[in-house]
């Protein structure tokens, strides 16, 4: 990976961990960790289950949320893509609206999805679309912050929208409270609350991290307009320890206290700014504002 910022160019410098770097002008931060998906000795790190079971609370509410959104900027539907679709859930609901197709790189999770009998292949976005295939709209849930390669996977989304098209990214935001409190306690040696939500060590890492003022520069440097954006809840009560306990590194004593701790705070926590930000772009031609 290439030691300079994808949204402004200028050097990254280094930041608080050996694998860590950040943009002190527009705050855009790196992880020079490496994805071992298929990998399967990384798999034997999490609980695939478990991880489902954590997560589908959340992520379904918070892709019923999207995708309303969506469907507002896109009523006459389409053709959709959501890349890096894991267990299918948005791929689910958004086949009431439209004509979906799902990608997963994962090929554990890609058999379970497809078991399901969902409309989905196995591979990389776009390696994975068939030669001249265009899509109205193009979603990462989650994704987008993982991959290594940012800018010409932003290139083959341009290419791949049809005109005026929409990509829709969902990811963790830099600015959000969690991973403000994450940074604070790193930087006097509690490293394992930043390691986590960097997902180090685990099969598919985060090697970004964005606010929502870079990402939007980001697009916009790359011939997208940003036409939406706002938050998504981070936490709900329902499947939270399943969560906390899923990468199987913490004692129970640690689970509960963590548990007990979110649960009483959440009603706080919601007030305060969001781990999780959304941007919906249009894309327009190169020139175009």
């Amino acid at each position: 990976m290439k030691n300079s910022c994808p949204v402004c160019n200028g050097i990254l410098a280094p930041g608080i961990q050996a694998w860590h770097f950040e943009c002190t002008t527009c705050c855009y931060e790196k992880g020079n960790l490496q994805p071992t998906i298929n990998d399967s000795s990384s798999h034997e790190l999490i609980n695939e289950t478990e991880r489902e079971i954590g997560l589908r609370e959340i992520r379904v509410s918070n892709f019923n949320k999207l995708l309303g959104v969506i469907s507002k900027l896109q009523p006459t539907g389409g053709k959709l893509v959501d890349v890096g679709c894991a267990h299918g859930w948005f791929v689910e609901a958004a086949m009431m609206k439209f004509d979906v197709l799902g990608i997963e790189p994962d090929e554990v999770v890609f058999k379970s999805t497809a078991a399901k009998g969902l409309p989905v292949r196995r591979g990389y976005f776009p390696d994975a679309l068939e030669r001249f295939e265009t899509f109205d709209v193009v979603v990462f849930n989650d994704v987008i912050e993982h991959i290594p390669d940012i800018d010409n996977v932003l290139t083959a989304c341009h290419e791949r929208l049809n005109e005026g098209g929409l990509l829709v990214l969902n990811l963790p935001s830099s600015a959000g409270i969690f991973y403000r409190l994450s940074r604070l306690f790193c930087r006097i040696g509690k490293l394992g609350f930043f390691e986590r939500l960097w997902q180090k060590d685990l099969p598919s890492p985060h090697v970004h991290y964005f606010n929502s003022k870079n990402l939007s520069d980001l697009l916009k440097n790359r011939n997208f307009a940003v036409i939406k954006s706002g938050t998504l809840p981070t936490l709900g009560l329902e499947g939270l320890y399943t969560r906390i306990s899923y990468t199987g590194k913490l004692g129970t004593i640690s689970k509960v206290l963590i548990y007990c701790t979110i649960a009483t705070a959440l009603p706080i926590l919601r007030l305060l700014p969001s781990d999780i930000i959304y941007v919906v772009a249009k894309k327009i031609r190169p020139g175009r504002y």
